[in-house]
């Protein structure tokens, strides 16, 4: 396996292993056709075996604090994306990306990371192994057709909600269970790195 740089023409390889290493989890509907680009700098990683990409790892960073991360000090990179492709999991990969971005942050003066995901458990342990801290969440809220009538409403005649999808930073979530609407906690982890 090799850990380089991503190059433009990985870029079909790295939409498919995201959308299939995404797939089993709860960002499952979080579908790309292209491959992100960003207005900061970035480091931008793939693991690539027999010509196949299978992980990816995302990062922008900040030249400006708190131009890119919602929080910390100092200069941080947020993860947009880090995925591997499931035929490959449990073999150190993510590990080895994340190590790879944090040898590459160090030198540019960033102190840390953060990066937000939705509540799947397994993902959860994994940047809680990589030395991640849990520093605060909000919820991602999904409603579908009648489930959103009097919470979600438009004044535009005749345009009817059927779809939505909201943020919640509130602290009386349980208004919102016993439907049928998708709720996520969206939980952000920073790692800060250690010199």
């Amino acid at each position: 396996m090799e850990i380089r740089e991503y190059r433009q023409t990985d870029e079909i390889g790295w939409v498919r292993c995201r959308v299939l290493a995404f797939l089993d989890t709860a960002y499952f509907d979080n579908v790309l056709q292209r491959k992100e680009s960003y207005e900061n700098p970035s480091i931008e990683l793939v693991a690539v075996r027999d010509g196949q990409i299978i992980g990816l790892l995302d990062v922008e960073y900040e030249q400006v604090e708190r131009s890119v991360c919602s929080r910390g000090e100092g200069l941080g990179g947020m993860i947009w994306h880090i995925a591997v492709h499931p035929d490959y999991r449990r073999q150190g990969i993510g590990e080895k990306l994340l190590q790879e971005a944090v040898n590459r942050a160090i030198p540019l003066g960033l102190n840390r990371f953060e990066a937000w995901t939705r509540d799947n458990p397994w993902v959860q342990k994994w940047y809680e192994k990589m030395d991640f801290e849990t520093v605060e969440s909000y919820y991602h809220l999904y409603f579908d057709g009648k489930e959103g009538e009097g919470i979600i409403s438009t004044s535009v005649p005749k345009l009817n909600v059927v779809h939505s999808f909201a943020h919640y930073t509130g602290d009386n979530i349980d208004q919102f269970r016993g439907t049928n609407q998708r709720i996520h906690e969206c939980v952000c982890f920073e790692k800060y790195f250690h010199a």
